[in-house]
This record gives C-alpha cells, sequence and structure tokens, in this order.
C-alpha cells in the first residue's frame, strides 16, 4: 500500500503548478489528480512527472506500508 507523505497539490502549488495550470497544460490527467486527492496509487510516470514539478525524490513523496494482508502473504 503506498501512503503520500506530503499534500501532493500543496507541494505542486509552491513550485507554480496549481489545479488550474495542471489541466490547461495537460500535466496531469484528471482522473490521476483524482485518484491523488483520493490517496489512491499512481503510475511512475506520474510519480516521476510529481518530482520532477517539486523538484524532489519519490521517498520525499510517498512511503511504502504494508497492509495487513500484505503483511500475512510477504513477511
Amino acid at each position: 500500500m503506498i501512503k503520500y507523505k506530503i499534500d501532493v497539490f500543496e507541494e505542486m502549488k509552491k513550485h507554480g503548478f496549481n489545479q488550474t495550470r495542471i489541466q490547461k497544460d495537460n500535466l496531469l490527467p484528471r482522473q490521476t489528480m483524482t485518484n491523488i486527492k483520493a490517496g489512491k496509487s499512481i503510475t511512475l510516470d506520474t510519480l516521476n512527472k510529481i518530482c520532477l514539478m517539486c523538484r524532489l525524490q519519490p521517498g520525499d513523496i510517498i512511503e511504502v506500508v504494508a497492509a495487513d494482508e500484505e503483511k500475512l502473504k510477504y513477511f
């Protein structure tokens, strides 16, 4: 399970990427933005774009947290 460590949209806003600009410049699809807001997983391509826009590394943005069923299966 992926957990966001930061508010992705707040961080992008600090770097000049508000939601209007993101949609206008077609930087991220609307469904991707909805998934981020809902705390759902994103693709590596999307993570890469966010890292570039925010000048961060993946570990600054997400954290891998094992769900209970994942702990039983993989640990």
